[in-house]
């Protein structure tokens, strides 16, 4: 059985994650370190860290992970923009590892005006630079898959392998899988008969242990959308019996699964009411 937890503030400090997490009844946690929407940050204090640490500890935070920032795209034809996302990306990375964070979960990011065969060679070619970079951390980069909307990349399985593969350090880069974009990219987990096929695929594709977190949220879109609209649990097209399916599957039994649903800490709170509830 996963790690039930969710996406927590940073307000006031990184150090004040994970008793938010604790308060609310978390057994793994997601973060960003920084700003999302801001380029610049500010550097971490001796305090900052280990206070986090510290607090893992005290609260009994099993499963953490780092989200990066959202202007990030190494994907990009733009080289001023990839050499701008390098940077912080490298800065997202020594942040994680210095909280002792395991997995920072990126996004594939977009090619834009140009196409899906020069966006996968750049984004490779990024990440294999800063890998390389930073060779003695311990440190896991986790692509998540996305809905597709437009010129994103990650949102089929095939494109995932393909990734993982001329990247070359497997051990290194590894995937978070966000059901709800799964389900806007067209993979059908709304039965249970549907989720154990897409849970095949995936693992014909990529390998099942290859998947080493979850994004728990359900979707306000129809299958195959292609459109990011995270819903509460229950309250979208994927339905209830399918997280039941997967916070009970004990391929997964110490995987982070964190939820980033709509309507903040209250919100949160239901929805891992009813996983706990659901988890058997």
């Amino acid at each position: 059985m996963g790690l039930l937890g969710c996406h927590v503030s940073i307000a006031g400090g990184v150090q004040n994650a994970p008793i938010r997490g604790h308060e609310l009844g978390c057994e793994a946690i997601q973060i960003f370190t920084r700003n999302p929407n801001q380029w610049k940050s500010n550097a971490l204090t001796d305090e900052q860290i280990q206070g986090f640490k510290a607090g893992i500890k005290t609260y009994n935070i099993q499963g953490a992970m780092t989200h990066s920032i959202y202007l990030i795209n190494l994907a990009s034809g733009d080289k001023s923009l990839r050499k701008r996302s390098e940077r912080a990306f490298l800065n997202e990375m020594d942040r994680s590892e210095a909280l002792g964070i395991p997995f920072l979960v990126f996004h594939p990011g977009s090619f834009r005006e140009s196409t899906e065969k020069k966006g996968i060679r750049r984004l490779v070619s990024s990440l294999q630079r800063l890998l390389n970079q930073r060779l003695e951390q311990s440190l896991v980069l986790l692509i998540e898959n996305t809905a597709g909307a437009g010129s994103l990349l990650g949102s089929n399985f095939e494109q995932i392998a393909e990734i993982r593969e001329r990247i070359g350090l497997p051990n290194r880069v590894k995937v978070c899988f966000d059901t709800s974009h799964a389900f806007a990219a067209g993979y059908d987990l709304s039965s249970l008969e549907g989720f154990e096929e897409v849970m095949d695929q995936f693992d014909a594709t990529i390998g099942l242990e290859q998947l080493q977190a979850f994004h728990l949220n359900d979707s306000l879109t129809e299958l195959g959308s292609r459109r990011d609209r995270h819903e509460n649990i229950g309250h979208g097209q994927i339905g209830t019996a399918t997280f039941e399916r997967l916070v009970n599957d004990r391929r997964f039994q110490r995987h982070p699964m964190t939820l980033e649903t709509p309507g903040g800490d209250e919100w949160f709170q239901k929805n891992l009411q009813l996983l706990f509830q659901l988890r058997r």
